[in-house]
């Protein structure tokens, strides 16, 4: 299915969006961190959904169950894309150039990646 792109009224997430900055569990499970590196997975049931956060550092996803997902970010847009094993993708973020998004699982299997965030 191709993806879809649209927009939303942020005001429905505003108290969410305005502490996203502070929020950098990128995850919903630290699986292991050191001086250079946090491991995260993301595990998302059929209508479950992860809060706004931002991303201010590299990282990249792998995904290890496939699905259907819904991304919403801060300036408005959304993107729904039909995330399949193995596909992976890297985003250089800084602290000067974030991203802040949530992600919700409108499919209706498990979907799961595994996330790791470059700290230096």
């Amino acid at each position: 299915m191709p993806d879809e792109r649209g927009t939303f009224d942020v005001e429905e997430f505003a108290d969410e969006l305005s502490r996203a900055r502070s929020n950098h569990d990128i995850g919903t499970a630290l699986w292991f961190e050191d001086d250079r590196i946090r491991v995260f997975e993301s595990r998302l049931e059929p209508g479950e959904r992860a809060p706004f956060h931002v991303h201010d550092k590299t990282y990249f996803w792998t995904v290890v169950d496939a699905g259907r997902g819904l991304q919403r970010f801060a300036d408005g847009t959304y993107l729904v894309h039909d995330y399949v094993l193995g596909e992976t993708k890297r985003l250089d973020h800084t602290v000067t150039e974030t991203l802040i998004h949530d992600l919700e699982n409108v499919g209706d299997t498990t979907l799961r990646f595994v996330t790791v965030e470059l700290k230096d």
